[in-house]
């Protein structure tokens, strides 16, 4: 029997850089967090491969690479969680984010993939000693509740995902040769911005969406101005400001 251990301490340390959510967690919290989407490729041949294909897109040409599209909470990993109180502690915590709540499982890999998610990074405070609570045995989540409940939310919103890609490959045709060769860069990942999936979409509430998000991008705009490492972090943020405030507008000019 392999077993492992694992409990949280709160030490918060996890609560930096970007948070992967289901797209109903990203916009329930348009009002918080900055948002994002990432694409990820993942080669044929490698473990979560078929995984990746059900979750996300094929892409037709080149090597048919899977490519999986996370709506993500985009904060730089210098910077915590705008809920992270000065304690450590979360703000939100009974209304937290799947992704929070499955820590530090993580549903872009199949359950029998999970070991080398129990490691923790480094300076996390993690328990993992033999006190802490027994996790993962054999290949299988011990409470899996929250970890099917975050795979079920990717699986709903994969179609909508595809919607999305099959939109950006039509008018940002270069995406796809850029995909394909991330599968020879390590992590290598692909950024696009919340304007154009919900111009993709045709999302309903996109005006409400982007009045939330506007003091958002502004206040992270705010927060990375004139701090040299995080200048890519700045322009995003500040050219993703103009086009909520241009979609909030466009979204009054058309009810009018």
């Amino acid at each position: 029997m392999m077993e492992s251990r694992f409990s949280c301490t709160s030490c918060g340390k996890c609560c930096f850089g970007w948070l992967p959510l289901t797209l109903e967690d990203a916009l329930l919290h348009a009002g918080r967090f900055p948002l994002a989407f990432i694409w990820s490729v993942v080669p044929p041949g490698t473990r979560n491969h078929a995984l990746a294909k059900q979750l996300g897109v094929t892409l037709k040409s080149g090597k048919r690479m899977a490519v999986v599209i996370m709506p993500t909470a985009y904060i730089p990993s210098a910077l915590p969680c705008p809920e992270l109180s000065a304690e450590g502690l979360c703000r939100i915590h009974e209304n937290k984010p799947s992704r929070c709540k499955t820590m530090p499982f993580y549903p872009y890999r199949e359950e029998s993939d999970q070991r080398a998610m129990l490691v923790p990074r480094k300076d996390w405070l993690c328990d993992i000693t033999p006190a802490a609570q027994a996790v993962y045995r054999d290949g299988k989540i011990l409470a899996c509740q929250d970890f099917e409940l975050e795979r079920r939310a990717l699986l709903s919103q994969s179609d909508i995902m595809r919607q999305y890609a099959d939109y950006m490959f039509k008018y940002s045709p270069w995406m796809i040769d850029s995909l394909n060769a991330l599968a020879s860069t390590p992590d290598g990942t692909l950024l696009t911005s919340l304007s154009s999936f919900l111009t993709a979409i045709k999302h309903l509430d996109s005006r409400s969406i982007a009045a939330q998000q506007l003091p958002v991008f502004l206040e992270f705009a705010e927060k990375t101005k004139g701090v040299p490492e995080l200048a890519d972090y700045h322009k995003h943020y500040a050219g993703w400001a103009k086009e909520m405030d241009y979609l909030a507008k466009r979204a009054v000019a058309r009810a009018e």
